[in-house]
């Protein structure tokens, strides 16, 4: 199957999850400096989500160009982690309009807990298929990160329940992980092309 079909409807899934987060953010109805304060927690969540989405996006497009092949498992995992990912903007408006209360910030946590493991299966589904394994595997090597973020994301959850702003460093902690260039798939492809 050709992946551009999916890659272009997975972009478009991933603007619309930013729009609506967007959309989130209520202008105030004041216009001095304090008016801006209540709204200080939902653009706070919305900063952490938009660079979720974010790491989630680059993600996808770094791991579908290095695939070569995709079938009908891979669609529906794909749709699977769309999904969670599409549940991103309701946990991120409920855990900011309430000021970080605990069951709030603890389902973040499971939303964010499920994005990763259905992108684990999404992978899975990927190295699965002839002529993806030896590329993709390679490129992921040992993935620490890929299974360190779903350990942090259990602590975060039950942190959340006694401290919510361990709960949110840990979040935060798993973001910056992330943020920090991986560019194992790109030297993997690049030298690919210097090879040709």
């Amino acid at each position: 199957m050709e992946k551009n079909r999916l890659e272009a409807f997975s972009d478009g899934v991933i603007a619309i999850i930013i729009t609506i987060m967007v959309l989130e953010l209520k202008a105030p109805h004041g216009t001095d400096w304090q008016s801006l304060a209540p709204l200080l927690p939902v653009f706070l969540c919305y900063v952490l989500s938009f660079v979720y989405v974010g790491i989630y996006w680059n993600n996808h497009h770094h791991f579908y160009h290095a695939a070569r092949r995709i079938d009908g498992r891979v669609l529906w995992a794909n749709l699977h982690l769309l999904f969670w990912l599409s549940l991103i903007p309701f946990v991120t408006g409920w855990m900011g309009e309430n000021h970080f209360a605990p069951l709030p910030v603890a389902m973040y946590g499971v939303v964010l807990l499920m994005c990763a493991i259905a992108w684990w299966i999404m992978q899975q589904a990927l190295l699965c298929l002839p002529g993806n394994r030896t590329r993709l595997s390679e490129a992921l090597g040992g993935d620490v990160k890929g299974k360190l973020s779903p350990l942090c994301y259990l602590l975060a959850i039950a942190a959340a329940w006694w401290h919510t702003w361990l709960a949110g460093a840990l979040y935060l902690a798993v973001a910056l992980m992330w943020l920090i260039p991986d560019r194992r798939i790109e030297c993997m492809l690049y030298g690919e092309q210097e090879a040709d």
